[in-house]
């Protein structure tokens, strides 16, 4: 007990020493520093970049440490490291200046005409599909909503949303990358399908095994992705060998022209080339080769409140995901035999 009372005693004093430092003799100028110093990875740089003098950087930077009670960065010969605690620090530091950029344009937006702005990163799938069918259903409603897409990795737009340079993510928490600050809302899987040129050699055969297909040539993504190591471990499990036959690639246009040009196959969500199949240009060889590779779903983070634009987008991405999902699913399924 004694302590514990030490511990919150000891937590109160830091909260009003800290709480002293950042609301009385902070300023912008100050902030832009502290983000600049992850970049500059030099007291001298970053202060030049922003104005300041070197023994102003310096005085800030032991202030920050002595309200902290940590040392915030390392110094090296050749410049700064920020530790644990200061890549927080600059972290949350980069997240004030986007906000305030994002203010700006919001601003801007608003005196051109626009009502808003929204920002968005998707993972591949649902920015074939979900993201399209979102925007223009919630463009009818806004229609001088400006709307900005971005299409990427989980990994790159997470850390985009978390630098406050993206509103919202659709995609996957791949790892513990500011799993504390972030959220995940889920809105649908993903099958993977062996997909195909409609003249490739296997295409039309009424049954295709993934022994089948070992010795043919895959698009695939780098190691280290997770689609790879996922596609790895279905070999495994089923006691093949992995494919010696391999162009990696992620770039949609490529993989589409390799699929003609060279008769290759590529693990895809049907979703993905839904339109391409329906009109013959490509086959589906098997329509699930079992990766799992997790929900993908809404990601905000927890302590941000979007922008009235965001919210809108946010609100039709639910309605949308569930009607989309859930009719895909509907018409995947089977039906059931009728009794005898």
């Amino acid at each position: 007990m004694a302590e514990r009372s030490r511990l919150n005693g000891y937590d109160m004093n830091s909260r009003q020493r800290i709480h002293s430092f950042l609301r009385k003799r902070l300023n912008t100028r100050q902030i832009l520093f502290i983000a600049e110093l992850e970049m500059a990875r030099s007291l001298g740089g970053a202060a030049q970049a922003v104005g300041m003098s070197q023994p102003a950087a310096s005085t800030l930077v032991k202030g920050f440490e002595d309200a902290l009670g940590v040392q915030l960065f390392e110094r090296h010969a050749r410049g700064i490291v920020p530790t644990p605690y200061g890549e927080i620090l600059t972290r949350h530091a980069r997240a004030v200046i986007a906000e305030l950029d994002q203010a700006q344009e919001e601003i801007a937006a608003l005196k051109s005409g626009l009502t808003g702005q929204a920002s968005i990163g998707a993972v591949a799938t649902p920015g074939t599909n979900l993201i399209p069918c979102a925007v223009a259903q919630l463009k009818q409603q806004h229609p001088r909503l400006l709307i900005s897409i971005e299409i990427d990795n989980s990994l790159l737009l997470i850390d985009k949303l978390l630098r406050g340079q993206l509103d919202l993510v659709v995609g996957r928490l791949l790892n513990a990358q500011g799993a504390g600050e972030l959220q995940l809302e889920p809105l649908s899987g993903e099958v993977h399908a062996a997909i195909a040129a409609a003249h490739h050699p296997l295409a039309g055969i009424p049954t295709v095994d993934l022994a089948d297909l070992v010795t043919q040539l895959w698009i695939l993504p780098p190691p280290g992705s997770l689609l790879r190591e996922r596609l790895t471990a279905v070999f495994q499990q089923r006691d093949l060998p992995m494919p010696l036959n391999v162009v990696e690639a992620q770039s949609i246009p490529a993989i589409l022209g390799l699929l003609h040009a060279a008769q290759a196959i590529v693990p895809l969500p049907r979703e993905l080339v839904q339109s391409l199949c329906d009109c013959g240009d490509l086959a589906v060889l098997i329509e699930d080769i079992g990766l799992d590779l997790g929900p993908f779903g809404l990601i905000t983070r927890r302590q941000h409140r979007l922008s009235p634009g965001a919210q809108a987008l946010a609100t039709v991405l639910r309605t949308t995901a569930a009607t989309l999902y859930s009719r895909s699913t509907s018409d995947s399924e089977p039906l059931a035999p009728s009794p005898r």
